[in-house]
């Protein structure tokens, strides 16, 4: 099946299998590695994009479904070398230590933020309930995003 979106603002198409899933398709055809896989049954939000603007797990929705959708992934959050306000708060706070979860997290964060632009500690927490860390406990994770907030 041929299928053509938008990544991080340039139009893309290919042909896939029908089961696909849109993280195979960012990671494989199009090598925007940044999108992590790490558990395969959605658990836990390694695989974070936006499609039209709001997070999804890309491990969940086959590349076909986003069809005529704009899909952003960590690559495509910075301004050439200027790093997005998450991105850069992440890395004055030290919210990543292995990094494997940081694209996800990053990108759950730039969504949360784009509801909630003053969250709560536990109001960050709970939109997080689906990343998983295995690193950092959470703490400097919640304060970067507390100081991205801070800098909106």
């Amino acid at each position: 099946m041929k299928v053509s979106f938008s990544v991080n603002g340039a139009a893309v198409s290919g042909d896939v299998e029908p089961r696909t899933l849109l993280v195979d398709f960012l990671r494989n055809d199009l090598g925007l590695t940044g999108t992590h896989v790490g558990c395969d049954t959605s658990q836990c939000g390694a695989c974070v994009v936006h499609v039209d603007g709001r997070s999804i797990k890309s491990c969940t929705l086959l590349a076909v479904q986003a069809e005529d959708t704009q899909v952003t992934t960590i690559e495509g959050l910075a301004d050439g070398d200027t790093l997005h306000p998450m991105q850069a708060a992440f890395r004055e706070e030290h919210g990543l230590q292995c990094g494997f979860c940081t694209p996800g997290m990053i990108m759950s964060a730039v969504d949360l933020l784009q509801n909630n632009a003053a969250p709560t500690e536990k109001e960050i927490r709970d939109w997080l309930e689906g990343n998983l860390c295995r690193c950092t406990g959470y703490h400097d994770i919640v304060r970067s995003i507390q100081t991205a907030a801070k800098s909106r």
